[in-house]
């Protein structure tokens, strides 16, 4: 069973071992988790060769869902502890989410062991 949920996606892509104190600055402000994903890529500002070959810097690709009352106060904190405002530092995004399921529990006050205490 799913909701319709109250939150978005929130999507950060740093450069490889800056997610973590973006993580932190998130979690202060109000997100409950996050997920860090490896992953490649290079923007304008990062186009490198080595012996000729073009080298993709390693980044890290933060999701967190977000209640939509915080996503102004995340989103500020992210931007500022990342310097995403700066050149070739990131890049941060938020999709609209349409259905939810797996974390039902948080959304809706109860968790599970006190939905079976009620069955």
């Amino acid at each position: 069973m799913g909701v319709d949920p109250n939150v978005s996606l929130m999507v950060t892509i740093v450069a490889k071992g800056k997610a973590s104190k973006l993580v932190k600055a998130a979690k202060d402000h109000g997100a409950e988790g996050a997920t860090i994903l490896n992953g490649r890529g290079t923007g304008i500002h990062e186009y490198k060769k080595l012996f000729g070959m073009e080298v993709q810097p390693e980044k890290e690709i933060i999701l967190i869902l977000v209640p939509d009352s915080k996503i102004e106060e995340i989103r500020d904190a992210l931007r500022e502890e990342g310097n995403l405002d700066e050149p070739g530092t990131g890049i941060g995004f938020v999709v609209e989410t349409k259905y939810l399921f797996g974390i039902n529990h948080e959304l809706s006050g109860t968790d599970q062991n006190q939905e079976e205490e009620l069955e």
